[in-house]
């Protein structure tokens, strides 16, 4: 099995998947971080370098205070025993996203972890939190138009390679595969620049209960796709 080097996750039907058992939003937030947690253990049992997860949109502000007070106190939890996870994973851990917008002991938490983690390179983990992709391609854009008004970039050497390395993945290889739980149909604002020609995996399963076979499921699916990047191959 040809396993993608770069998976990338929206962890989508939390929420959903708590209503229909009765239980509140909250208990499927907490049910699905224990969840990422597994599937981590399995994407690197399977050999993938790169785990990019959609978390915390900067649109999900959107949501009502309790669900957001919520998802803040899991982010407070997660971050701290993230350490243990890296450690245990040998696993690098990044944060894409404006992370300005937490409060500050959240900000100094994701510093610490980066830091702390940046040792490890058995599998790189990208947790995106406040993260869209249109905003993070209109900071891209202020930082770059800076930089070539400081002369440090000259406006003709500006391609799209100079451009990622204004982008929150600089230095992460765009993900092969994009795995969207719970049935939704659609990138949410979700790494566009990155995903130009990855291939996408939908499916109906809500991420509280996405498994093993279900990543494998997804696997043998994009082990099935012809990846041309807009080539023909010869016959």
């Amino acid at each position: 099995m040809n396993v993608p080097n770069h998976i990338a996750i929206i962890l989508d039907g939390n929420g959903r998947w708590a209503k229909a058992k009765g239980m509140p939003r909250s208990y499927g937030h907490v049910k699905g971080c224990a969840n990422l947690e597994t599937v981590c253990d399995y994407m690197k049992e399977l050999g993938v370098k790169y785990v990019t997860v959609y978390a915390f949109s900067t649109e999900n502000w959107k949501r009502s205070k309790d669900e957001v007070d919520g998802l803040m106190k899991l982010f407070r939890s997660y971050l701290k025993k993230c350490i243990k996870l890296a450690d245990k994973n040998k696993m690098r851990v990044r944060v894409i996203g404006e992370v300005s917008a937490f409060d500050q002991d959240i900000q100094e938490s994701i510093a610490r972890l980066e830091q702390y983690s940046q040792k490890y390179d058995e599998i790189y983990f990208q947790i995106a939190l406040n993260y869209g992709s249109r905003d993070e391609i209109i900071r891209g854009i202020r930082k770059l138009a800076q930089d070539a008004a400081d002369g440090k970039v000259k406006p003709e050497e500006i391609d799209e390679h100079v451009f990622d390395n204004y982008l929150d993945t600089a230095g992460i290889p765009d993900p092969d595969l994009m795995i969207r739980t719970s049935g939704e149909l659609r990138l949410s604002n979700f790494l566009l620049w990155q995903m130009a020609y990855t291939e996408f995996y939908f499916t109906d399963v809500a991420w509280p209960d996405f498994n093993k076979a279900e990543l494998i499921k997804a696997i043998e699916k994009y082990n099935q796709r012809d990846r041309r990047y807009g080539g023909v191959k010869e016959e």
